[in-house]
This record gives C-alpha cells, sequence and structure tokens, in this order.
C-alpha cells in the first residue's frame, strides 16, 4: 500500500495495482487539467485539479465497498469486486479534456455542428462525453501496463472480465434496465454499478468527493455529511434487483447532499462570470481546431479529431492554453486575441438574468423571442440602437441533478426495524407517540417501564401499518 496525503480524506492507503496506474502519463495528465475549469479565474482557491479528485474517488468508493462487506457478508464481495470497484473510481475522469466540462458539454457540440453546417466529414458520436474517453484511456493503461508485465493483472487477481466489469462501472448501468445484459457481474451484484457513476438516482462517491473538494477549494459551506451516510449504506432488494439504499433517518442528510449541488451550482459552477469565460475557451478551442478547415492547416491545432485515440487525447490538457497564447501562427490570431482578452479580462458586460417560471425552453426559442424584443425596443436615448447579434442569450439550467424530478423519489430507505426492505420517501408530517414515565422509579417499576415500552412500539407499528401504510 501507498499512503497520499489528502486535504480532504487525510491519510488514504491505495493498492499497489492502483499506484501502478496512477503512476502512467494517461494519469499523470490529469495534474494538467482543473477539476472546474475557468471557474479558477473566478475563485482563486480552485486550483485544485482532477488527479486529486480521482484519488479521493477511488478512496471512497474502497470505502463504501467496505462498509457492505463487513456488515453484509451474504452479498459476498471478493476481494476482486473491491479492486474492480477502487480502479473505477481511480479511473473515471480519465477522459476529460482541457478546462474539464468545457470540452465535452461546450468545445465538442459547438465543434460537430460547425461540421455539420460546413459539409466537413463528421465522425463526432451523438452527445459525446468524457466518460467515453475514459473508457479508452482505461484500455491504453491496460495495454502499456501489459508491455511492461503481461501478468500484471493475474498477479492481483484480476482478468479479462474484470476489466470489462471496471470500464462498465465507469460508463455507469443505465436506469431501468428490464433485462440484465451487463457482462462484467451478474444481477446479483448489481448494487456495484451504483458506486461510481449512478445512474438510479444520482448519488455515488464521484460526488461525495467533488462536493466535499470543491466546497473546501472555493470556500462553500458544505452542509452534507458523506461519512454519515456511508455508515447507514445497505443492499435491499427493490423490484427483484439489489440497490444501494440509505437508512430512513438518514433522508435529511440526502435532501443536503442535493442542495449542496444546487448551492455549487448556483455560485460557482454556474456563476455569470466563470460561465461567459468558459464560452470564450471554448470558442478560442473553436477557432484553435485545424479539423473545423476544408484544408486542415499544418500552422493550427489538432484538436476535435484527438477523440479518435487515447495517444492523440493524452496531449490535450489545460496547457494548450500557452501553446495558443505563446504560437505565433496567422491561424491562431483570432483564438490569441480571445485568450488576451480572458488574462486582461476584457470580458463581455453582464446585462441580467431572469428565473425562468416556465420549464424546458429551449436556447433557440429564446434567442429568437429576444431578437424580436431587441428589435420591438425603442431606446429613450435616440444615439443608442441596440443589435441582438452583440447580446447574445445564454440559458443555464439549474436543478438538483435529475432536471424536473425530485430525485429523492429515486432513492430507497430502509427503516430500524426492518432493514432488508426500503421505499421511498417522500415530503411528509412526522407524528411521535412518546410514553411518559413516572418520577420516583424503583428497579422494579424500570423493568415494567421497559415492557411498556416494547408493547408500545409493537402497537406503534401495527397503527402505523394500519392507517399510514407505513413499513
Amino acid at each position: 500500500m501507498k499512503i497520499f496525503n489528502d486535504p480532504i480524506h487525510g491519510h488514504i492507503a491505495l493498492h499497489p495495482l492502483l499506484v501502478k496506474i496512477t503512476d502512467t502519463p494517461q494519469f499523470q495528465r490529469l495534474r494538467h487539467i482543473k477539476q472546474l475549469g475557468g471557474t479558477y479565474l473566478v475563485y482563486p482557491g480552485a486550483s485544485h485539479n482532477r488527479f486529486e479528485h480521482s484519488l479521493g474517488v477511488a478512496y471512497l468508493a474502497g470505502c463504501l465497498v467496505k462498509i457492505l462487506h463487513d456488515n453484509q457478508p451474504e452479498l459476498k464481495i471478493t476481494r476482486q469486486d473491491f479492486l474492480c470497484v477502487q480502479i473505477a473510481g481511480l479511473c473515471h475522469d480519465l477522459g476529460h479534456g482541457p478546462f474539464s466540462h468545457v470540452f465535452d458539454g461546450l468545445f465538442i457540440p459547438k465543434a460537430k455542428k460547425i461540421k455539420q453546417i460546413r459539409g466537413l466529414p463528421d465522425d463526432i458520436p451523438e452527445k459525446w462525453k468524457h466518460e467515453q474517453m475514459s473508457v479508452l484511456m482505461f484500455d491504453d493503461i491496460v495495454k502499456s501496463l501489459k508491455a511492461e508485465n503481461e501478468n500484471v493483472l493475474k498477479e492481483h487477481g484480476l482478468d479479462d472480465k474484470d476489466v470489462t466489469f471496471i470500464k462498465e462501472l465507469i460508463e455507469g448501468a443505465k436506469d431501468s434496465v428490464a433485462e440484465w445484459t451487463y457482462e462484467g457481474r451478474a444481477e446479483d451484484k448489481s448494487f456495484l454499478y451504483e458506486i461510481v457513476a449512478n445512474k438510479q438516482n444520482g448519488i455515488d462517491v464521484d460526488k461525495w468527493d467533488y462536493f466535499a473538494r470543491d466546497c473546501h477549494h472555493l470556500g462553500i459551506r458544505n452542509s452534507f455529511d458523506h461519512h454519515r451516510l456511508l455508515k447507514f449504506a445497505r443492499v435491499c432488494k427493490i423490484n427483484g434487483r439489489n440497490h444501494i439504499c440509505f437508512r430512513d433517518k438518514e433522508a435529511d442528510n440526502v435532501y443536503d447532499m442535493f442542495r449542496t449541488r444546487y448551492t455549487l451550482h448556483r455560485q460557482a459552477y454556474q456563476h455569470k462570470i466563470c460561465n461567459i469565460i468558459e464560452e470564450m475557451f471554448a470558442e478560442a478551442l473553436v477557432l484553435a481546431d485545424r479539423d473545423l478547415h476544408e484544408g486542415k492547416p499544418e500552422d493550427m491545432l489538432k484538436i476535435s479529431e484527438a477523440i479518435k485515440t487515447a495517444e492523440e487525447y493524452s496531449k490535450l490538457t489545460d496547457e494548450i492554453f500557452e501553446q495558443i497564447s505563446s504560437s505565433n501562427a496567422d491561424n491562431l490570431k483570432k483564438s490569441r486575441n480571445i485568450l488576451e482578452k480572458i488574462v486582461w479580462r476584457k470580458l463581455p458586460k453582464f446585462v441580467g438574468e431572469a428565473r425562468l417560471t416556465e420549464k424546458n425552453k429551449s436556447k433557440e426559442d429564446l434567442t429568437e423571442t429576444w431578437k424580436a424584443a431587441v428589435q420591438k425596443y425603442k431606446p429613450t436615448d435616440p444615439t443608442v440602437s441596440l443589435n441582438a447579434e452583440e447580446l447574445p442569450v445564454y440559458v443555464v439550467d439549474l436543478d438538483h441533478g435529475m432536471k424536473d424530478k425530485n430525485p429523492i423519489e429515486s432513492i430507497y430507505f430502509y427503516s430500524k426495524r426492518n432493514n432488508n426492505q426500503a421505499s421511498t420517501i417522500k415530503d411528509y408530517q412526522l407524528v411521535r407517540v412518546y410514553y411518559r414515565r413516572t418520577d420516583d422509579q424503583t428497579a422494579e417499576d424500570k423493568m415494567e417501564e421497559k415492557k411498556k415500552v416494547e408493547e408500545a412500539e409493537k402497537c406503534f407499528q401495527i397503527w402505523c401499518t394500519d392507517n399510514f401504510r407505513l413499513p
């Protein structure tokens, strides 16, 4: 085991195989990708990188598997299961590009749209996400480790089926799958697919780490306690399949988790200055990408086509900012100008924002109505004329992680009395019954009281079942 001193989780120990993975160029690349992209240019403390976040996710993944193993030996969690889940946590973000979500969230969609408009060959997959590249990068790591030692996986008890399992964990099991189609593990181990990337309800160790880490570096209070939620995790069978559930009294803690996510988006990730800086980053990358030009000029950068291979993608980090800024190429002049504006803080001026009561309006619809409003508007100063092209519209979706759904309705909780069955919890009232004890009790009175309380609990349970259908 190798010990890492982490500012969030303290001293964490990683398995030798995980250490071998961290010592590869593909993983070390994450030291050069900011966790929060352009947010660092607004929040000076947000200088942390994907590297340390990945270590934290691997650690928390191990913690959760260990708790489930210790509390429920009937789950038959093996040493291989434990190792695979940790590796998936370690490698889940290998596929992030420059400035993290700027690359897959802004740049790639823009590049795909330009290719379609210009009639250029378009082989960018629909809705390309960094998880797809994480799988390719992991394959590349396995290949490079095996080149040094063909038996590197076997020495730690892993085989090709485990490699498949790790890749499935990185992408996450899709929710509401009627038939179990995953090859890494049988259906009785379905709960393992919810640890690193939970597509069921969004509760996974990836979020637990970045909530704690981002709040720490941003200076934002984190009311969510992942340590406590860890201790109350348990696997229950829901609709015939094993899922990770939590104790019913942890519902408020889970609410705090989603509230923390909302706060981080509202105050930091979707900060009005962060957003416009990241839009400018994306535009600079578009203007610098030779693959968006017919002749593919050699003095430009290969960016969008790099997603085809792990080898080319490994060269893409935040250092592309410096590559563009320090270049003298004529074809990169427009891109350099944008980056120069960011450095000199010559940013677009913020006009205003409005909270929409009617959700799911597309950016295109909003842009059209905005253009109409600008054209119709008559300035009070006759010397001023407004141009909608100079006043672009940006749309920011703020929710608790599941669009217009309430995420708490997709989470199952078990009770102290029945920890093998779980159900959802909706917004609730509390009804409580107390036993009013008498003063100056003798030892005999205390024994009598204990019996009364036990009976009262049974009575209360029947009452709840008959009147409120509570387990």
